[in-house]
Order: C-alpha cells, then sequence, then structure tokens
C-alpha cells in the first residue's frame, strides 16, 4: 500500500522543477545575449555573427545542434528508467547522479574558449550544450515520470502540477535575476568585467538549482510513496506504444509550438528592454516577477475554471489569447505610453495563458499515460514523458534558433526590426498551436 505525501513532501518534489527551471531559464535568456548581445549592453561578442546562405544565423544551428542527441538520449533514459530495478527504486538514483553535471556543464557554458570574439567559441558552446542537455535527460526524464505514480486520481494530477508549474515559474523569475546578480557583483567584489560579473551570477545560480534537485531524492522514497511496476516492453515497442496515442500526438505537437513561441519571446526579454524601451536589463527581473506573481495568485481561478470547462477549452482560450497579445511586441517603443507601462503592462495581462499553459500540460500527460497503462497494462509514464520532454525540447532549441535568426535582421537601437519580428512569429506560431490542439479528444473516446 503507497502512503500518499503530504504539502511538505509535494513542495519537495516541486523544488525539483524549480531548480531544472532556473538553469534552463538561464540557458534560454542568457546564452544569446552574452554570445552576440546589442551594442549597448556593454558586452563583446564572443563569436563572429556569420550568416550562411545569407540567411542562417551559425549561432543558431549551433545552438540547435546541442538538441539532436536528445532525440537518442530521451527515450534511452526512459527505457532504462522504465525498466529500472534498483533498490532505490526506478526514477530516484538517475535523478541523484546526474545533478552535479548539470551545474558544471551549465557553469561552463558561459566560460567560453576565448572571452574575445572567436570562431572556436561555436565549438566550445556546441560541446558544452550537448553536455549539459544530456546531464540534464537523465534527470527531467525520471523526475516527471514520477509525477502519475505519486498522484492517483485527476484531481491529485492537476494539483501537483499546480505545484510543478508554481517552481517552473518561480525558477524564471530568479533566472531572470542574473543581470541583478551580475550588477550587485560589480558593485560589492569591484568586478570590473560584466562578463565575468555575468560569470558569477549564473555559477552563484547554477549552485542554487543543484542544492534545490536534490531536495526530491530526499524527499521521496519509492518504496512507499509509489506504486510501479518495471515495463517488460522493448525499447522500440514502448516507444511505439507511446508514439500510437493519437491524443497525446496532438498534445505533444500543440505545446510543442506554443514552447516555441514563447522561447523566442522569452530568448528576446533582454533586448526588449535594451534595444526597445531603453530600460535596464537588470528590470527584466523585475517584469518576470511582476507576471509571476500575478500568474501564482490566479491560479485557484484556473483549478476552478478546469474543473467546471475542463483542459481543452481552457488551453484553447489561452492559446488564441496569447497569439493575440504577442502582436503587441511589434510595437513596443512605439506606443504613446511611458515605456515602464508598456513592459509592466505587457507582463499583468499575459500572466493568465502562462499560467494556464503551465498547470495543465503535466496533468493531461500523466491522465494519458495512466489511461495507456489501463488499457495496456504496461506502466511507461517515463517513456510518455520522455516524448513530452523531447519535444519541448525540440521546441526550446526551436526558438532560440529562430530568434538568433530573427536578430540578422537588426538587434540594435538603430537597427531594431528583428526584435520587433519576434512579435509577429511567435503569434502565428501560437495560431498554429491552437489549430493543433483543436483536434484533441477531451473525453479520451477514441484513446487510441
Amino acid at each position: 500500500m503507497t502512503v500518499k505525501l503530504k504539502n511538505r513532501g509535494i513542495a519537495g518534489y516541486a523544488c525539483g522543477m524549480l531548480g531544472w527551471s532556473i538553469m534552463t531559464n538561464i540557458i534560454t535568456v542568457m546564452l544569446i545575449y552574452i554570445y552576440q548581445p546589442p551594442n549597448n549592453a556593454n558586452l563583446s561578442p564572443l563569436v563572429p555573427q556569420v550568416a550562411i546562405f545569407g540567411f542562417l544565423s551559425v549561432l543558431s544551428l549551433i545552438v540547435a545542434s546541442g538538441r539532436l542527441i536528445d532525440a537518442v538520449t530521451d527515450p534511452l533514459i526512459a527505457f532504462f528508467s522504465d525498466h529500472s530495478k534498483h533498490k532505490k527504486g526506478r526514477r530516484i538514483p538517475f535523478m541523484q547522479w546526474s545533478v552535479i553535471p548539470i551545474m558544471v556543464t551549465c557553469i561552463l557554458i558561459f566560460v567560453p574558449f576565448s572571452t574575445a570574439e572567436n570562431a572556436l567559441n561555436y565549438i566550445w558552446l556546441g560541446v558544452m550544450q550537448a553536455l549539459f542537455y544530456i546531464s540534464m535527460t537523465v534527470y527531467i526524464v525520471p523526475y516527471t515520470a514520477l509525477l502519475p505514480e505519486l498522484a492517483s486520481s485527476r484531481e491529485e494530477k492537476v494539483y501537483f502540477s499546480a505545484w510543478l508549474s508554481a517552481g517552473f515559474v518561480l525558477g524564471i523569475i530568479i533566472s531572470s535575476q542574473t543581470p541583478w546578480l551580475a550588477d550587485l557583483f560589480m558593485e560589492t567584489m569591484e568586478v570590473s568585467s560584466r562578463l565575468e560579473a555575468m560569470q558569477y551570477a549564473i555559477g552563484s545560480l547554477s549552485l542554487l538549482s543543484g542544492l534545490l534537485m536534490i531536495i526530491p531524492t530526499l524527499t521521496i522514497d519509492e518504496s512507499i510513496h509509489c506504486k510501479a511496476v518495471p515495463s517488460s516492453l522493448s525499447l522500440k515497442a514502448s516507444l511505439a506504444q507511446a508514439l500510437g496515442n493519437r491524443n497525446f500526438r496532438k498534445f505533444v505537437l500543440a505545446e510543442a509550438l506554443y514552447i516555441v513561441a514563447m522561447t523566442i519571446i522569452v530568448s528576446g526579454l533582454l533586448y526588449m528592454l535594451r534595444v526597445l524601451l531603453e530600460l535596464e536589463e537588470a528590470l527584466g527581473g523585475l517584469v518576470m516577477g511582476v507576471m509571476v506573481i500575478i500568474s501564482l495568485m490566479l491560479y485557484p481561478l484556473i483549478l476552478w475554471l478546469v474543473k467546471r470547462y475542463g483542459e481543452k477549452k481552457i488551453l484553447l482560450f489561452s492559446l488564441a489569447y496569447l497569439s493575440i497579445l504577442m502582436l503587441f511586441i511589434f510595437f513596443l517603443g512605439e506606443v504613446p505610453l511611458p515605456p515602464k507601462v508598456q513592459i509592466f503592462g505587457f507582463a499583468v495581462v499575459a500572466a493568465f495563458p502562462l499560467a494556464t499553459l503551465g498547470i495543465l500540460p503535466y496533468a493531461i500527460i500523466a491522465e494519458l499515460a495512466e489511461k495507456d497503462q489501463r488499457v495496456t497494462h504496461q506502466q511507461q509514464e517515463a517513456m510518455y514523458f520522455a516524448v513530452r520532454n523531447l519535444a519541448i525540447k525540440i521546441g526550446q532549441t526551436l526558438g532560440v534558433a529562430i530568434f538568433a535568426f530573427l536578430i540578422i535582421f537588426g538587434k540594435d537601437p538603430d537597427n531594431d526590426f528583428g526584435i520587433r519580428l519576434t512579435g509577429l512569429v511567435g503569434s502565428a506560431i501560437c495560431l498554429l498551436a491552437f489549430l493543433t490542439f483543436y483536434g484533441y479528444e477531451e473525453d479520451g473516446e477514441h484513446f487510441r
């Protein structure tokens, strides 16, 4: 008989999400900004801005290549985790061994081969990125697979997902403090180099993230909190079982498209502040903080709306809402309102869809995995989350790559068209996500 986690244990589980959210969002927000900054950021480019065939950014290709290996590692880690017979469980051992490599590689991504503009930094970035994402896969796939094992009912899954979403959005707040922390290091430690200050800030946040990621491994005991039977399917059959679920395919594609759009916007946040609005980059942390706090306040409303209207209607509304909202980015700095009013106003009105799209995906995937288990009598939670995580990683990679491509068309105060394009592209991709998810069958009558 399993023992349900109390709120303290659920909070401990959510700490893992908080930890890896900080690191992944540092990469999303800071990577391109540090390697190819705008000319008013007090940073020097670390790589030459080179385009292949006149339109493909080399930096975007390097960023995208770092995730290609996940196409192999995600299902492999899922397979090993689902089949594990380790005495400590199917998930916790993987999580424990991955934390230190994640911390180290996250830091090294921002400690390039050369502090001057050098093509060799492309190679360094590619290698460190690949090692970081492999290590992160070893943690994230087993971690997310724990959710359907810890939460039995649909209501519990949504409740757990709300905790995870809170951890993720708090991670966004903390990661967005990187420029502010860099300012603090420059003032208190008399660090003269802006790049060095950024490295200190990222290193500090990476260490904090690692400590947070250890907490779930100490608060969850799989022998009493989980009811799990190792899968007996082969790797090919396991993957085919997950991909054979039509509802799962539709949802994962829609979520991946949403992630592409959001990554484009998040990657451009510091550029929007410095270039379009002529504000200090450290303000980004406060902007994200306002958005996250408001989204957290909306959680009870979202849980009530889901209970009343179901996940599908709320998600469709949020995707349509976000698609319209992103169009405003094209006009940032040109609206007859103070710059701070523009950016904070955007953060306030964006809180609802971001909260919704943060809470519900984990609950939906957990529910789909559980339904599949009832049909096939095989526990494949890790494979479901591995496929979903791979889709998200591809979405994040495409988002960063598309952003790196768009800034070819302008990223500086006197040439900002590329930054403005991010709003139009993000809006179009959110609309495509809406159309994709529209075919999702929430009642599950045609489950497979």
